[in-house]
């Protein structure tokens, strides 16, 4: 099908067609991909027609697992290592690239874990330091240098925030993610205006969202999880994938800058 002959049949679909959140054609990265919403938003890209590339820090296994049901999607898959604490941003938008164009669709949703993984036994220094050379560091550098690139040709980042970041929650994590997590809402913001109107960039807040965490949170959190969350159950990853899909695809077109709240409707 020709450029035009495809932007007709694009122009006469009916509204929540099959062609809404399409974005077939497309090259999408998202970072963190490996397990959880990364992967589940590899998967939810796919199923809109990208193909992707998978990043991870640590988890190939869980990477390729990933890759491999992209490709059993039909759609072409490549895992991407890179710890974004060292590898500079330019070399993974390199990686990224493969000797062509930088992919037009970022989904950075890489961060420290300190719920799951040996750092919950740190101590609130090192935890901190974690998040910032990751989230904070790492993920802006990652950020500005796609927009960079991305500037004359256009394209959409989403980034990923956490829905109690600015309403503030109590207890070490709370205080921790919230200095991160607010960073990366503000820098999202801001980005956006620096490189509008070629590339939309925009930031999804999560809620409470059952990843590895989630599934095996004592009952007390179990409990406050479903007390807090007016619709009465836990996200789930996919629940944010598809939000990131609408945001990267040309019905989200006339929005950027903006920190969209996925939580069930609980209080920020």
């Amino acid at each position: 099908m020709s450029t035009a002959a495809a932007e007709s049949a694009t122009q006469s679909d009916p509204p929540g067609g099959d062609r809404f959140g399409r974005l077939d054609g497309r090259r999408a990265v998202v970072t963190g991909a490996s397990s959880g919403i990364g992967r589940a938003v590899a998967l939810e890209l796919a199923a809109a027609g990208c193909d992707l590339c998978i990043h991870f820090a640590h988890n190939r296994e869980g990477a390729e697992s990933v890759a491999a049901d992209v490709r059993g999607m039909g759609r072409e898959a490549r895992v991407l290592q890179a710890d974004l604490r060292e590898t500079p941003a330019e070399a993974v938008l390199e990686k990224a690239a493969a000797g062509g164009e930088v992919p037009s669709l970022w989904t950075l949703n890489a961060g420290a874990d300190l719920l799951t993984t040996g750092l919950r036994h740190a101590d609130y220094a090192t935890k901190l330091g974690v998040l910032w050379e990751v989230d904070v560091r790492g993920g802006l550098l990652l950020a500005k240098a796609v927009c960079e690139r991305l500037r004359g040709s256009g394209g959409s980042v989403v980034t990923i925030g956490w829905d109690q970041a600015e309403r503030g929650m109590g207890g070490d994590s709370g205080e921790l993610f919230a200095a991160a997590k607010n960073a990366v809402m503000g820098a999202s913001r801001s980005l956006a205006v620096s490189y509008a109107p070629r590339v939309r960039v925009n930031c999804v807040a999560p809620g409470w969202i059952r990843t590895a965490w989630g599934e095996t949170a004592p009952p007390e959190w179990q409990d406050r999880v479903l007390r807090e969350t007016p619709l009465g159950r836990w996200g789930e990853p996919e629940d944010i994938a598809r939000l990131v899909r609408f945001l990267h695809s040309g019905e989200a077109a006339y929005i950027t800058g903006q920190v969209i709240y996925a939580n069930g409707g609980a209080e920020r």
